[in-house]
């Protein structure tokens, strides 16, 4: 179903940029779509009416679509979870950083009795 909407809006993406690129501008532009260009088809007021129309209903089925799209992909991106990724909370952390070896306090010399033991306070 999505595959089929992404090449219809494909279709409709690639035929709205044809027609607006066909269509006459006051400034110069392309200007394809003139009453010469189409040769005794159309009158050139016609012919604008036409390509009006068209683009009109091109650009509705853009949005229409685009929308549809939007809708159906909700939530694809995060896995299929569907929830906000803004609203997730982190990720927890996987393993803690490793902590120094602790060593033995190291003692004090103590002056030690004549029989060799070393005497406390």
């Amino acid at each position: 179903m999505i595959t089929a909407l992404l090449i219809l809006h494909l279709l409709v993406t690639v035929s709205l940029i044809a027609v607006v690129l066909i269509q006459r501008s006051e400034g110069g532009g392309l200007g394809i779509g003139s009453s010469q260009g189409m040769g005794s088809f159309m009158s050139g007021r016609g012919t604008a009416n036409l390509l009006t129309r068209t683009t009109a209903g091109l650009a509705t089925a853009f949005m229409l679509l685009s929308l549809m799209l939007a809708v159906l992909n909700r939530g694809a991106v995060s896995g299929g979870s569907g929830h906000d990724i803004l609203a997730a909370p982190p990720p927890a952390a996987s393993t803690a950083p490793a902590t120094p070896a602790t060593t033995a306090p190291v003692q004090q010399n103590q002056p030690a009795d004549a029989s060799g033991t070393t005497q406390h306070p």
